[in-house]
């Protein structure tokens, strides 16, 4: 689909997975980039929801870890099958192997890399994060921080968050980054 953003068109050729720490901007930045190109913007965990007719949190209490992970690499792998979109997903989609490669083999993911301060500041007046439902919530953070940012260096490109960014400025950066990848983003004008 080819689409204008700022003046110039770009056909995307490829579904663009962003993945990255709770508070990195999936979301925000997901439906920025999809307007920016004229394509659909795809939550996973909505699609999961939709599909099981039940929340993540229903589903992980009533069928476990496992279930879940399990149809979440379903959703992905369908939704790649799908005409090229923007992908958010959850942090820890992108912790197993068999979606890193599913997403590498036909997308491409996007780690938005935001450091540990700009992720505190995003989440920590939020009541919506159940991993952070802890004694000391900055602290598991920065845990769930140092284990998955090694994972997260695996995606195929990385966008920088800077926290002076806005939401368009980021989704911007974003777009340079795909730029980069011929057979990903193509600058048609």
């Amino acid at each position: 689909m080819a689409s204008s953003s700022g003046g110039t068109t770009y056909l995307l050729h490829r579904t663009v997975v962003l993945v990255g720490m709770m508070g990195s901007g999936k979301t925000a930045i997901g439906r920025a980039l999809a307007q920016n190109l004229g394509v659909h913007y795809v939550d996973s965990d909505a699609e999961i929801e939709a599909a099981a007719k039940a929340t993540i949190s229903e589903i992980f209490a009533k069928s476990g870890e496992p279930f879940f992970r399990d149809r979440e690499a379903e959703v992905i792998a369908r939704l790649l099958q799908a005409a090229p979109c923007i992908l958010s997903t959850g942090g820890g989609a992108y912790l197993a192997a068999r979606n890193r490669a599913a997403i590498s083999a036909q997308g491409v993911a996007v780690w938005l890399d935001a450091d540990l301060d700009l992720l505190w500041d995003r989440v920590r007046h939020k009541d919506t994060r159940p991993l952070l439902r802890t004694p000391d919530p900055r602290k598991t953070l920065g845990e769930i921080f140092e284990a998955r940012a090694p994972i997260y260096a695996k995606a195929d490109l990385r966008a920088v968050a800077d926290p002076t960014f806005s939401i368009e400025q980021m989704s911007d950066e974003v777009l340079r980054v795909l730029s980069t990848r011929a057979d990903v983003l193509e600058r048609i004008l």
